[in-house]
Order: C-alpha cells, then sequence, then structure tokens
C-alpha cells in the first residue's frame, strides 16, 4: 500500500483531474472533472487521495483490490468488470481494480474511516510506545492475532507479523503477556520497511526464488534454522482467519491452536 500510494502520489498530485469514472452506486452521478489532486497517502492499508475540493477518495484493497496507471490511450491489464474507479489527467489515467471499498468523504473528516488505526508501521511518525501499549492491553490475546488488529498497529499484514514471530522466536498463539512486545514492534518494523521501496518482500535478505522467506508459504519444507518442517494452521475466526506458518523447534510458546 506505501508503495502504491508514492506512485499514486508521483503520477496525479498537482495535476487536474479531466475525467473521473466511479463504477460504485453510491458515487455514480460523481464527476470530479477540473478537480486538482493535492497528494495521496496511506493510512494503514487504506488509501486516501485528497483533492482540491475538500474531498478525499477513500480506497481500501483488502485481499485482491489495486490501483494500476496508465498514460492515456494505452490498454488497460485487467477486465473492464472489475473497474470500480478511474481518475484521468492529461498525463495518466489511474484505475482502480477489484476496490471494496470506494467513498467521498470531507478531507477534515477523514477520522471517520481511520481514525480507529493504531500507529502506521510506514509512517514517519510511527509511535512505537503507543503500538506496544496498545497490544499490551489484552495481555491473554494470542500475539499472532494481536499484530493483524489494525487497531493496534497499522499496515503490518500476514507475511510481516508471521516473520517478525520467527524471527523474535515466539509462536503466533502465545499469550500477549509472555511476548516482549518492544522487540517483537522493533524487529516488523524493520522488516517492512526494509521492503518499501520495491514490490519484492524478502525478510530473509534474499530475492531468489524460494529463499525469500522463513516460514511465510513454507509448509512442510524444512525451516532454514533448524532443519524441522515448518508447520501450517489456520488462525482467527471467520473473516478474521488467516493462514499461518510457524517453526515449532524455534518458535516457543503455544504451539498450535
Amino acid at each position: 500500500m506505501w508503495l502504491a500510494a508514492r506512485r499514486m502520489d508521483r503520477a496525479l498530485a498537482g495535476h487536474v483531474l479531466v475525467s473521473s469514472d466511479f463504477r460504485v452506486p453510491a458515487l455514480a452521478t460523481v464527476d470530479l472533472a477540473g478537480t486538482a489532486v493535492t497528494e495521496v497517502v496511506p493510512r494503514g492499508k487504506h488509501l486516501l487521495t485528497r483533492l482540491s475540493n475538500g474531498l478525499t477518495l477513500h480506497t481500501h484493497f483488502r485481499m485482491d483490490g489495486s490501483w494500476h496507471l496508465y498514460a492515456p490511450g494505452d490498454r488497460w491489464k485487467g477486465p473492464d468488470f472489475q473497474v470500480r474507479a478511474v481518475l484521468a489527467t492529461a498525463t495518466t489515467v489511474a484505475v482502480g481494480f477489484r476496490l471494496p471499498v470506494v467513498e467521498l468523504v470531507p478531507t477534515d473528516q477523514e477520522a471517520d474511516v481511520v481514525g480507529h488505526l493504531g500507529p502506521d508501521v510506514l509512517a514517519d511518525d510511527f509511535d512505537q510506545a503507543e503500538a506496544v501499549r496498545r497490544l499490551g492491553a489484552v495481555p491473554q490475546r494470542a500475539i499472532g492475532m494481536a499484530l493483524l488488529d489494525q487497531r493496534n498497529l497499522a499496515g503490518l499484514g500476514n507475511l510481516y507479523r508471521l516473520e517478525a514471530l520467527f524471527l523474535t522466536g515466539v509462536t503466533p498463539w502465545t499469550p500477549v503477556s509472555e511476548v516482549d512486545l518492544d522487540r517483537l514492534v522493533t524487529r516488523s518494523v524493520r522488516l517492512i520497511r526494509a521492503n518499501r521501496e520495491h514490490p519484492e518482500q524478502s525478510t530473509t535478505g534474499s530475492l531468489r526464488p524460494g529463499e525469500q522467506h522463513w516460514v511465510f508459504e513454507r509448509a512442510g519444507r524444512p525451516c532454514r534454522r533448524c532443519g524441522q518442517r515448518v508447520l501450517r494452521a489456520d488462525q482467527g475466526e471467520g473473516t478474521y482467519t488467516r493462514v499461518t506458518y510457524w517453526c515449532g523447534h524455534c518458535q516457543q510458546g503455544v504451539t498450535g491452536p
């Protein structure tokens, strides 16, 4: 999301929209032509496209949404029926595919849609002490679920929570009260910031295929440290369920659901 926001900001900020097209019922009649984009900023997994008319276009990727950037006249690399929003300037066409959230909110009321989020791990003003405080507020909660809760710290995601837990030596089911939260948050922030400038997501330092992660998506394969097989299980319930990977030897604590 951070990288997507940076690319969108570079392409759109300071430019006037020549057309817009919203393919969601609530915004079907909205026309932003003549409005300038002032900036595009990330907030956790939310994208805020701020406009000169005092409104913000709020979008969220969830699991598979994305924004693509094209030159005018280029063919879009995605089916038309998946398009939810189009913003066009004289030089760039931004196309939002499979976006589950597309809404316009007053810029001075952005807190209504992102105010619940915890400190953003990629923000320059990331407040680690506040993130640690929020994580520790429910001591009996499993640390793996606490890390996924965007109200504690925003923007981490499944890959980085699992890799950070491995490197910290803690299983995802360990109670929060038994974890060195400051050390874990430091590790999490370091990992995600090391990868924010490029689409490849490596936590091992290697970009070679099959060598990019310690445990993520490595179920049944040997642990890179001890050689035991990496384990896999679901953690959470309903829409909050996430596929979870860990090493039963290298990570200490509660060992599974």
